[in-house]
């Protein structure tokens, strides 16, 4: 089927007797495309509310603002793997991360740098 599709528009390509073009209509106007960056308030109540804010970071539009404490006083090991994580995804993307204050952390994509005073480091002793 696929096959004979093909051979119909090749044929008609080359056929010189047709006088009728065919043309394909493409409408530029409904294409979507993001323009506005989104600075975007997350909660990392658990660890694997990682995951929303990873898939939010991967698109490429958002700035993540990430309140941890929720989970600072629940569980330091998890905590521990949630900003490793968020990190490692961050360099990927080849974004920034810092931390400010003792309980929030920005991350946002590569269109975007954090500037980093020697105040404003990721937390080392959570």
């Amino acid at each position: 089927m696929v096959f004979k599709k093909i051979k119909k528009g090749i044929s008609k390509a080359f056929n010189k007797n047709e006088q009728a073009q065919e043309y394909l209509e493409i409408d530029l106007g409904k294409e979507l495309k993001r323009s506005k960056i989104l600075v975007r308030p997350f909660i990392l109540k658990d660890y694997e509310d990682v995951n929303n804010i990873l898939n939010t970071l991967r698109e490429g539009y958002t700035i993540a603002v990430i309140d941890f404490k929720p989970l600072k006083t629940k569980d330091l090991i998890e905590l521990k793997r949630a900003i490793s994580k968020i990190k490692k995804t961050v360099d990927a993307l080849e974004g920034s991360i810092s931390g400010f204050g003792s309980n929030i952390i920005i991350a946002t994509p590569e269109f975007a740098e954090i500037y980093k005073s020697d105040k404003s480091k990721l937390p080392d002793k959570i």
